[in-house]
C-alpha cells in the first residue's frame, strides 16, 4: 500500500511537471519540496499498516526506521542520492507535532468569535497600511492575474499576519512526524507544525502547482519576497476560477424560511430566486437586480450571521475548506476597500 501510494503521487507530480513543461527535479532545492509532498501523502496511507494502535508505540527508533523506508523508496524512484542525503540529513522525530495533531481544538466557537480574533481592528489597520505601501506592485499583479489586490492582501494577512507568522518547524521533519504518526534551501524550509509554508502558508503540493517566481531571480520565494508572495496568491486564485469582475458575497437577512442552504453547487441560484424566497440585504432593502448566482450559507444556523456568497467564495473554499475562514477573508477585503 505504501509503495502504491508513492507511485500515485510521483505520477501526479510528473504529470504536473510535464504539463508545465519543466523537468521533474530541475534544482537541488526542489527535492525538499517534492519529498515534503511525498511524505504528506503518507499521513493517511501509512497509518494503518505501519503504526501501533496507541501513542506508546511511537518512538525515535521506529521513526528512524520509517524514514529509512521512505528514503529507500524515493531512491528506487530515481531521485539522486546526493539530493536525498541533503534533504534527509536533519529530519528528526517531532513528538510535539504529533501532539499538536492530536490536540486540535474541539470547542465550538461562533463566527462572531472567529472574526473577533481573526479580523480585529489592529489587523484591519495593518492591512490598509500594507495595501497602500505595496499598491503599485499589488495593482500590477492584480492586473496580470485578474485578482483584486484587496483579496491578495486579505489572504496574506489571514494566513501569516502579513508575513510575520510563518512557523518555525522544519517542514520535512514536521510532515515526516505526522506521517509516522498516522525554492529555498533545506535549512530554511520552515513552516507550521502541519507543514504549511511561507507567507502564503502553502502546503507542498500547492507550492508545486501555484508558486510564482515573479521577480525573475530563479527562486519561488514565498518566504521572503513579497512579489513572489503576492503573485503566488493571485496565481492560486486565478487558476482555481476567480472572477475578476465579481466579489465574494454579502451579509443578508431572512424574512421567511428558505427552501435550502449550503455550498453544494446545486444550491447556487440567481439573486432573483433568493429575493422571491424572502432574502434581503442586511439593511432590509431588496437584493441587487443582477444576473448573479449565489449560495446561501448559515455557518452558525439561522440565529447567526447569514450570507449570500458568489463563485469567488467557492474559490476561497478551495484555499481553505472552512466557511469561517472564507468569510474572514471576504470581511477583511471589504474593510480594506473601505480604508479602515
Amino acid at each position: 500500500m505504501l509503495l502504491k501510494t508513492l507511485n500515485r503521487l510521483v505520477s501526479r507530480i510528473t504529470f504536473i511537471a510535464k504539463r508545465k513543461n519543466r523537468s521533474l527535479f530541475p534544482q537541488p532545492r526542489n527535492i525538499a519540496l517534492v519529498l515534503s509532498s511525498i511524505t504528506l501523502s503518507f499521513s493517511l496511507a501509512a497509518h494503518a499498516e505501519n503504526q501501533p494502535s496507541n501513542d506508546s508505540g511511537l518512538s525515535e527508533t521506529g521513526f528512524k526506521s520509517y524514514v529509512a523506508q521512505l528514503k529507500k523508496e524515493a531512491a528506487e524512484k530515481g531521485i539522486d542520492k546526493t539530493k536525498l542525503d541533503l534533504a534527509f540529513a536533519d529530519i528528526t522525530f517531532r513528538p510535539t507535532v504529533v501532539k499538536s495533531d492530536k490536540s486540535q481544538p474541539e470547542k465550538k466557537i461562533t463566527l462572531d468569535d472567529y472574526l473577533a480574533t481573526r479580523v480585529p481592528d489592529w489587523k484591519v489597520k495593518q492591512a490598509v497600511e500594507q495595501y497602500n505601501e505595496h499598491k503599485v506592485l499589488l495593482d500590477e499583479i492584480a492586473q496580470k492575474y485578474g485578482v483584486q489586490a484587496r483579496f491578495i492582501v486579505a489572504l496574506w494577512g489571514n494566513e501569516s499576519n502579513f508575513g510575520k507568522i510563518q512557523g518555525n518547524f522544519s517542514v520535512l521533519s514536521a510532515l515526516a512526524s505526522l506521517a509516522y504518526e498516522g525554492h529555498i534551501s533545506v535549512e530554511a524550509l520552515k513552516g507550521s507544525w502541519a507543514g504549511a509554508m511561507g507567507q502564503t502558508q502553502f502546503m507542498p503540493i500547492s507550492f508545486l502547482n501555484y508558486a510564482v517566481d515573479y521577480d525573475g531571480d530563479g527562486r519561488k520565494d514565498i518566504w521572503g519576497t513579497k512579489a513572489d508572495v503576492f503573485a503566488s496568491i493571485a496565481n492560486y486564485l486565478s487558476s482555481e476560477g476567480w472572477d475578476s469582475e465579481g466579489t465574494w458575497g454579502r451579509q443578508v437577512i431572512l424574512t421567511k424560511p428558505v427552501p435550502f442552504s449550503g455550498l453544494a453547487k446545486s444550491n447556487m441560484k440567481p439573486l432573483a430566486f433568493w429575493q422571491q424566497n424572502g432574502v434581503k440585504r442586511y439593511n432590509g432593502n431588496e437584493l441587487p437586480k443582477a444576473e448573479i448566482s449565489a449560495s446561501l450559507i448559515m455557518p452558525d444556523g439561522e440565529q447567526g450571521r447569514i450570507y449570500l456568497v458568489y463563485n469567488n467564495f467557492h474559490t476561497l473554499m478551495k484555499w481553505n475548506r472552512s466557511s469561517y475562514s472564507g468569510v474572514s477573508v471576504g470581511y477583511l477585503s471589504e474593510r480594506i476597500k473601505r480604508g479602515y
